[in-house]
């Protein structure tokens, strides 16, 4: 027979950190100081599987968080303010990358396919960026962008003049969001939460533009080193490949699109197939991809197609299997 105790244990390794965080108030557990604690953990624990980003790494109401885990969350922080330091995701989006493979590794394991489709999609919109990390020094600061696609004969965040031939394959709303970037450390606060919450992805979509498809490369791609440029046209080719391919069109199909359905785990699986099959006949993906059949991941492959977009290994995070050893030896 199963004790209290048993119930609370399998709901840690499940990662139910809202059904443990449930039955700890009502109780469970002796008041010890031990369901304070775990109260904490649980809803730092969610927030993080919730890729709350603009909170990670913030004091949780519900007590205190080990320092060392709030830590490892800030590096995949948004900055709420301009002048916010660190600068997490802005600084590097290895640490969230590496976070969002746990997370839908998690999310798989639950069978919580909504989620880990909303998950993919976030990954896919970052994508570009992730690319450009290596380029840029960082990813995507607007504080710090303009050096590299500003000056003489860029055409980055440039309004195009009525009448005039389109010489940019930007979109109007990536064009918005180019020349938002260039400003926009200079506002308050609220306006800068503005452009990460409405305009960033645009931004990061306008960067892959630049590499993989500008047929009219300006000076934010020719001013690049030979070698730099085609290594980067070819990762940002990947990561477009990516975003047009089989899995992240799930989301549309998903309550977090513009449907009503929920794929199946099955479903799940063969969109993803589907999108190694085409992302296989790119050579970075064929290379980064021909030993995805020994991969233990859910999604095979996935760690060492982001590794090939990033120029970087990349592996899951063990964020959220650490806070729910912390809540074992707690109850322990």
């Amino acid at each position: 027979m199963e004790t209290a105790h048993d119930v609370l244990m399998a709901l840690a390794r499940r990662y139910a950190f809202g059904d443990l965080a449930a039955l700890i108030t009502q109780g469970t557990l002796a008041a010890d100081g031990r369901p304070a604690r775990i109260a904490a953990l649980c809803a730092f624990g969610q927030r993080v599987l919730d890729l709350d980003a603009e909170d990670f790494g913030m004091p949780e109401d519900a007590g205190e968080v080990p320092r060392d885990l709030l830590d490892r969350a800030r590096a995949s922080r948004m900055p709420q303010t301009p002048w916010e330091r660190p600068r997490g995701a802005l600084a590097s989006l290895r640490p969230a990358y590496s976070l969002l493979l746990e997370v839908i590794a998690i999310r798989w394991h639950r069978r919580d396919m909504a989620a880990l489709v909303a998950a993919v999609h976030i990954a896919a919109e970052y994508l570009p960026m992730l690319a450009w990390e290596p380029v840029l020094g960082h990813a995507g600061d607007p504080a710090l962008i303009g050096a590299s696609v500003c000056g003489e004969g860029s055409r980055f965040g440039v309004p195009v003049e009525p009448g005039s031939a389109r010489m940019c394959d930007h979109t109007r709303a990536e064009r918005s969001a180019c020349e938002r970037t260039l400003r926009v450390a200079k506002e308050p606060g609220p306006g800068w939460r503005a452009y990460l919450d409405r305009q960033h992805s645009q931004v990061a979509s306008a960067l892959g533009d630049c590499a993989a498809r500008c047929r009219t490369p300006c000076t934010v791609m020719t001013r690049l080193d030979g070698l730099v440029r085609a290594d980067l046209s070819d990762r940002c080719r990947l990561a477009c490949d990516f975003t047009d391919g089989a899995l992240v069109k799930l989301r549309h199909a998903a309550p977090v699109g513009h449907g009503f359905g929920v794929p199946s785990p099955e479903e799940v699986q063969t969109a993803w197939k589907r999108a190694l099959r085409s992302l296989s006949r790119h050579p970075l993906g064929h290379k980064a991809l021909a030993g995805a059949d020994d991969d233990p991941y859910p999604l095979r492959g996935l760690p060492a197609l982001f590794s090939a977009i990033a120029g970087a290994d990349l592996h899951p995070d063990t964020l959220l299997h650490d806070v729910t050893e912390r809540i074992a030896s707690t109850l322990a």
